[in-house]
């Protein structure tokens, strides 16, 4: 077994690099080259959407081809889905906020796969808020120093030998990503878990992870989703926590997502609309930025370096993106009528940043039919500036990162939108 893997290891190592070798990367506009997006109002029968009643057909037939040719599938919740409040501290950060600690059990078992879910609340709100939720890429501690937060059992870097104690590791290692206390101190909650508790992010996470241990619980074979699927599932779980916290106005639910992440915020809000708005940072390739376009990371890169990101059919397209039959401005269609915000960086040219604008450009038909605005220009806004309305966008100075020019961009738009 032991030489198998390794046999197995190495012919994809040599894969991946051939395929690397071989394709050519592109940062130059003028040679992009014409492309055309699969038209997001026509029904599969050739007749053009011509209202909103119409487009839930054509929503529906938008969300089946993500599943069957990008995403897979998502499984509904499993019967013995439950909570339970591992801390729960009145007076965290200094008494300016109310943390919960909650372990999201996905069986009847306590001794069954779950997530380790944090939710820090305004302490003084008074009044059910809005939560701001998302995965984390390195447990619920590095959030925040909070020295009470619980540090993750499940992240891989807990487990290497060190002569630091853990909770030095990694404990807040990754807050200037969250801004906690700038969402608290807006009137906001923050909800979190490590996205490794649903799946660890390597070729073979999926083996200790939900697509294996609850494959039977969920009706549904590893094969039939991937790891950005996975993700997507358990964003929604902790909606369903959620909506049972009466701190929680669960109808201003907002998801969201960074790079990776954000790929997953968007397929979670496309297939759970009670998320009420959905906002995407960086999420580039097999996020929001087009497939068809020649810049920055391609399908085929992608689904090289991050197999198991999305599902085998997928990588049919890995030379041949224009065949696909859809383009994540369909993906981002399928928030409406929802408040949706794509965010780009200037020096994160791997995320083609103007194809994550385009394609919130290109899904504005569908909010029209709503009677809501989306971006309302042509052309990109300067680095910096915010634009639109129902859709928003903006491209920050910077590297790829969520930081608190960010924040404060999606805080005013969810008052604008939700409030």
């Amino acid at each position: 077994m032991i030489k198998r893997a390794f046999f197995i290891a190495i012919a994809i190592f040599v894969c991946v690099s051939f395929s690397e070798a071989q394709e050519t990367f592109n940062y130059d506009e003028s040679k992009v080259g014409e492309y055309t997006l699969p038209p997001v109002l026509t029904l599969s029968n050739g007749k053009v959407v011509a209202n909103a009643a119409e487009w839930q057909s054509r929503r529906e037939e938008i969300l089946n081809l993500f599943r069957q040719n990008v995403y897979g599938r998502i499984p509904t919740k499993p019967d013995g889905l439950h909570f339970e409040m591992r801390r729960l501290d009145e007076q965290a950060l200094s008494g300016r906020a109310i943390s919960k600690q909650i372990r999201i059990y996905f069986t009847k078992e306590k001794t069954g796969p779950h997530m380790d879910m944090i939710l820090y609340l305004p302490a003084k709100a008074g009044h059910p808020v809005p939560v701001f939720a998302g995965l984390n890429f390195k447990g619920n501690q590095s959030i925040h120093a909070d020295s009470s937060i619980i540090l993750s059992e499940k992240h891989p870097e807990l487990l290497k030998n060190t002569n630091k104690p853990h909770d030095q590791l990694t404990r807040g290692e990754q807050a200037e990503r969250w801004e906690v206390e700038t969402l608290i101190g807006k009137g906001y909650g923050v909800a979190t878990a490590y996205y490794g508790d649903l799946e660890l992010d390597y070729l073979e996470g999926w083996k200790k992870g939900i697509r294996t241990t609850l494959q039977t619980e969920l009706g549904i074979t590893p094969e039939e989703w991937a790891a950005i699927g996975a993700w997507a599932w358990g964003l929604s779980r902790i909606m369903d926590y959620l909506e049972t916290d009466e701190q929680v106005d669960a109808g201003k639910v907002i998801v969201h997502g960074h790079s990776r992440l954000g790929k997953a915020a968007l397929w979670a809000g496309a297939n759970d609309t009670r998320f009420a708005a959905v906002i995407s940072n960086n999420s580039g390739e097999g996020g929001a930025a087009l497939s068809r376009r020649w810049f920055g990371e391609t399908t085929n890169r992608i689904n090289t370096r991050f197999p198991h990101w999305f599902i085998d059919k997928y990588k049919t397209y890995n030379n041949n993106a224009s065949a696909l039959p859809v383009d994540q401005h369909m993906l981002l269609a399928l928030i409406a009528p929802r408040p949706l915000y794509v965010a780009s960086a200037t020096e994160d040219l791997w995320a083609d940043p103007k194809g994550e604008f385009l394609a919130a450009k290109n899904a504005e038909p569908v909010y029209t039919l709503f009677g809501k605005k989306g971006l309302g220009r042509e052309e990109m806004p300067p680095a910096d500036t915010s634009i639109g309305e129902t859709i928003r966008y903006h491209i920050r100075t910077g590297k790829h990162n969520i930081l608190l020019f960010d924040w404060l961009q999606y805080i005013d738009f969810v008052k604008e939108n939700l409030e």
